[in-house]
């Protein structure tokens, strides 16, 4: 969880349109941004991006992976920009670019990746995106619209909260990034395997980094299917984006136009360069371990009603009910909301009426409000949120979000039982919200199998050691061979 922060959308109502030359096709195009205006509007993002996520904090990791990406856009159509490649903070499996040459991976994608040359592939694609100038058509088309919003795009389907996420949207403050077209995507995949093959990387790591994603779609399906919930649909992750099979049919056809030898795809390299990587929750975002949610650096720890499950958002703790329909939200109080629960609930929540009610829990001030506000619209709607001052005087709300009316007060007992859980971490606790970390062994003689019993990851680890070695759903590799375990 990390404090409430804009989402990843910036303004580009730039006045007048003129032609521009793109660098990959040569052709001159219809643009409202200038090379220099996608350099501003690019750095602009890039401190957003760095606030909204965070940056790994391991120099020799961002000192490899810049080296990666500096190779790559050498070879690339705009080899002149100022390139910058950044490790993200954040366990979704993601990738993104911004216009002027701002590459982002996530810690999470690279825990998934096999060798060097895939994270290559996964960095050309989006050099690619900046390259054919994908954001300024984007802004182009919008602004056409009447739209004026330019906004990064992604590499892969980020495996989100589901269902929960889109009952509780207006519980959390839940900032996107939009996907290009499926052109674009197709073309930046095009791209990719060139700058692969003139930088002496097999174009065929494209189809890997295509089959990670879809594994990762697969993967997500099953458990939504094993948990009884509807298996997500990756074709349809935006309408505009191809799936992942297309992807990999077409990524296929490409690089077989690239025959020839290529240099070592550096899985050695890359399997040092990973060693000691968080996988999962950071210690900054707190971590999960089954119904428990324990934060390190704040102090606290909640629990998950039985049959309730915990999602860690970005801007929220979630704890959703088993039918999805309700839960309970808890982030920091907004910044600059007041310095009292009174003030909190007035500056923060904005109620148009209600009561409150003094509590106490588990020795921590608190205060519960049952009332109402307007939404957006001028309609009224019902609020009911608990304000509790945590460890070191922190002030946090706990806000009841549902449905629809039915849901919430059939969800009211987990409720109570959710928020009554807020508590200041004991010292078992403060052990077990160490994040876990990937690191490589020999394969067993017993295989995956072996390696799930010593594996902290429960009944699922079999799966998820398959899947963060590229193998899922079935799959072994020969015993002593190094893989990747979580610690």
């Amino acid at each position: 969880m990390r404090r409430a922060l804009p989402g990843l959308v910036l303004a580009a109502l730039l006045a007048g349109c003129a032609t521009a030359v793109n660098p990959v096709t040569g052709r001159e195009e219809r643009s409202v941004m200038s090379e220099a205006d996608e350099l501003a509007e690019g750095r602009k993002a890039h401190a957003q991006v760095l606030q909204e996520y965070g940056v790994v904090a391991d120099t020799r990791l961002q000192a490899y992976v810049n080296g990666i990406g500096q190779k790559l856009a050498r070879q690339s159509h705009r080899a002149q920009l100022n390139w910058t490649f950044t490790v993200l903070d954040s366990p979704e499996v993601n990738a993104f670019a911004l216009p002027g040459g701002y590459v982002y991976v996530t810690r999470g994608i690279m825990a998934y990746m096999e060798s060097e040359a895939d994270l290559a592939g996964v960095i050309g694609h989006e050099i690619g995106h900046v390259t054919a100038r994908h954001g300024a058509q984007r802004a182009t088309r919008q602004q056409s619209a009447g739209l004026g919003v330019l906004a990064a795009s992604v590499l892969g389907a980020a495996l989100g909260l589901g269902d929960a996420a889109s009952q509780l949207s207006q519980a959390v403050a839940a900032g996107y990034i939009a996907s290009y077209s499926r052109e674009q995507e197709l073309q930046a995949d095009r791209l990719g395997a060139e700058y692969l093959a003139r930088s002496d990387y097999r174009p065929r790591n494209m189809v890997d980094v295509i089959a990670v994603l879809r594994s990762q779609e697969r993967y997500a399906a099953d458990q939504a299917r094993a948990a009884g919930r509807a298996a997500p649909s990756g074709a349809n992750w935006l309408s505009s984006h191809p799936s992942n099979d297309e992807r990999l049919q077409r990524i296929r056809e490409v690089a077989a136009g690239y025959p020839g030898d290529y240099g070592d795809d550096g899985r050695a390299r890359w399997l040092q360069a990973i060693d000691g990587l968080v996988y999962g929750e950071s210690r900054e975002q707190g971590v999960t371990r089954g119904r428990q949610f324990f934060h390190e650096p704040l102090g606290f720890a909640l629990t998950a009603p039985m049959g309730w499950r915990v999602r860690n958002g970005r801007d929220a703790i979630l704890l959703v009910n088993a039918a999805g329909d309700a839960g309970l939200a808890l982030q920091p109080a907004p910044a600059g909301s007041g310095r009292t629960h009174e003030e909190i609930i007035r500056n923060g929540l904005k109620p148009s009426s209600g009561r409150v009610e003094r509590r106490v829990i588990n020795g921590f001030d608190a205060t519960h409000f049952v009332g109402q506000r307007q939404d957006a619209q001028g309609r009224t709607q019902s609020l009911v949120a608990t304000i509790v001052t945590g460890p070191e005087g922190r002030h946090y709300v706990m806000l009841h979000a549902s449905r629809d009316a039915a849901s919430l007060q059939r969800a009211q007992p987990g409720l109570r039982e959710a928020e009554s859980s807020f508590r200041a971490l004991n010292a078992a606790e403060r052990a077990a919200a160490q994040p876990w970390t990937l690191t490589t062994v020999p394969l067993p003689a017993g295989g995956f199998d072996e390696l799930a019993r010593r594996s902290p990851l429960g009944e699922d680890a079999p799966a998820q050691l398959r899947l963060v070695n590229g193998l899922y759903p079935r799959g072994d590799v020969r015993p002593g061979q190094r893989v990747k375990v979580v610690r």
